[in-house]
């Protein structure tokens, strides 16, 4: 059942990054999913330390944990739009 809540929060957490940096129409729902839990994972590696919450992948479900999720998918489609268009956008 982790899992599949796993799932759900991390393709809207992706969801909610792509319509930060405007990438929302280029994206579908497992490409929403990836950018959730890759971010939530990018997330976990740097942010977490400096501000010492977990993260989505790590199995804690607070407002602090979806944050630092979030914050790492938007960094990770910035770092994508950077190589893609040379801008982060």
């Amino acid at each position: 059942m982790n899992f599949i809540i796993w799932l759900v929060v991390g393709g809207l957490i992706g969801w909610v990054a792509s319509m930060i940096m405007r990438t929302n129409g280029q994206q579908g729902l497992l490409l929403n999913i990836i950018v959730g839990i890759v971010g939530a994972a990018l997330g976990g590696w740097f942010i977490s330390p400096l501000v010492g919450v977990g993260t989505i992948n790590q199995g804690s479900f607070s407002m602090g944990s979806l944050l630092v999720s979030l914050v790492g998918a938007v960094i990770l489609l910035a770092i994508v739009n950077l190589f893609r268009r040379g801008s982060p956008r």
